[in-house]
């Protein structure tokens, strides 16, 4: 998520207070008793598939006094099911290759700064993402993330991000990404060879001594065939668009980047319970603008008030930030509207503005969801109703004229099916909607037997113990 980000090299981190938001642009094994079990699984039903059993089980935990368990020590992430197992190295001589188009999972302790190795040639761009994800029960700073930089093998500085978890300091899953690019051109970083990545915690002073998990991806972006406009489009509508209206349709968030949930043009419709995180990935192609609100429902409540509550990020398809804002919640319903972005031109990696270069490629648009977990403290677990407007304005248009294929292939563009497979919520296997079919079919009697079996089978064991 975007909150506390600093910019990379190329640009300052650019925040506007405005009615109470702050926008910012940026480039770049504790047991369960079996009653809790029990509802658990029904909350799963309820949700649908992609929330995940852990964010089914942490929407509805409580103590055994009546008081609110912290979210903050039972959210998910999903990783990507092919991530492959990578140990960064401690020095250069030993950091591990991240191959173009891989995946991969590793850890990051406290104290470490991890190198990573990528081969390239002398034409492509190359970006890496890293998403950190802290383990349950972690305490957070206020200025505590992950700081990732891509650096060449003189030691310049081709890019650095950081990624904090701000002022809510709420446990979630932070990105921040790096690049070598050749459009436009490092002088510091040209030329075919080994380039490195680091990746460290920062804001650690009287942070958990405890390692996080990591999700790692790297890919390639060629160049084109005839060398275009080295200038971004100075002129372009700026007026945000009036948020997508309609009957809210049901859609399920993903918990992490490779299971996101697809969506389109429209209006939809899930919950979300405190600490937790939802993705959805949106189909944007060449020419066209991508604009998103979220709505948080009313608690029932309007005694107390948290800050940086709620937290909506705009990612592009190699998973950099393009706009992030969150809002305080007080109880009642609340709004959080991205600002405008420019349409997708290859030409906007060259302007100056954070917001408008990391506008630079079609393909699947993320839209993060997060909802602090500190929410649960002041107005109780929820969940809470989310309601997501998702609009995409413009006609599309042919892309650039790429000299070759970015690996993975076909990343930048966008295909009848991913419209399809937005609207309707299914993948070319079946899909979201065919699981929640099937999870439906289930019925919550079926949950219901399960959750009494697992009941029983502890009673059991505990009777045996005595």
């Amino acid at each position: 998520m975007g909150r506390g980000r600093t910019a990379r090299a190329r640009g300052a981190a650019v925040r506007v207070a405005a009615g109470g938001a702050v926008v910012r642009a940026v480039a770049g094994g504790a047991v369960v008793r079996a009653a809790a079990v029990l509802v658990g699984v029904v909350a799963l039903v309820g949700a649908g598939p992609a929330a995940g059993v852990g964010n089914a089980v942490s929407s509805v935990r409580s103590g055994e006094s009546g008081q609110s368990v912290q979210f903050a020590q039972s959210y998910d992430y999903a990783f990507a099911s092919d991530a492959r197992s990578v140990d960064g190295a401690s020095g250069t001589s030993d950091a591990p290759l991240l191959a173009p188009g891989g995946t991969y999972r590793g850890t990051l302790p406290r104290a470490a700064k991890l190198y990573y190795r990528l081969d390239l040639d002398a034409s492509s761009n190359a970006y890496v993402s890293v998403t950190a994800v802290p383990r349950a029960g972690s305490a957070l700073t206020v200025s505590e993330g992950i700081r990732v930089a891509v650096q060449s093998a003189q030691g310049h500085s081709c890019s650095y991000e950081n990624a904090t978890f701000g002022a809510a300091r709420s446990p979630h899953p932070v990105t921040a990404w790096g690049a070598r690019t050749t459009s436009p051109v490092s002088r510091a970083c040209e030329g075919a060879g080994s380039y490195y990545v680091v990746v460290e915690r920062v804001g650690t002073a009287g942070a958990s001594a405890g390692a996080w998990d990591l999700e790692l991806t790297s890919v390639t972006e060629p160049a084109l065939e005839s060398t275009g406009a080295t200038k971004a489009p100075e002129v372009w509508d700026s007026a945000s668009p009036a948020p997508a209206a309609g009957e809210a349709v049901r859609r399920a968030g993903g918990a992490g980047f490779a299971g996101a949930a697809p969506v389109g043009q429209g209006v939809w419709r899930t919950d979300i319970a405190p600490g937790q995180t939802l993705f959805y990935k949106v189909p944007v192609g060449w020419g066209q603008q991508p604009h998103a609100t979220v709505e948080l429902g009313s608690s029932g409540s309007d005694s107390g008030y948290t800050l940086g509550a709620l937290d909506l990020t705009l990612y592009n398809p190699v998973r950099a930030d393009v706009e992030d804002i969150d809002v305080g919640y007080n109880g009642r319903q609340t709004t959080a509207a991205l600002p405008a972005v420019p349409p997708v031109d290859h030409t906007n990696r060259y302007s100056g503005s954070d917001q408008v270069s990391g506008m630079r490629f079609a393909g699947a648009y993320y839209l993060v969801v997060h909802l602090a977990a500190r929410v649960a403290d002041e107005f109780g677990d929820g969940p809470y109703g989310l309601t997501l407007r998702v609009s995409v304005k413009g006609a599309e248009r042919a892309g650039p004229g790429y000299a070759g294929q970015p690996v993975p292939r076909d990343l930048f563009q966008v295909t009848a099916r991913d419209r399809q497979t937005a609207a309707d919520g299914t993948d070319a296997t079946g899909g979201t909607a065919m699981r929640a079919l099937a999870v439906g079919g289930i019925g919550a009697g079926t949950a219901v037997l399960v959750a009494l079996g697992a009941w029983t089978l502890l009673a059991r064991r505990r009777a045996g113990a005595v």
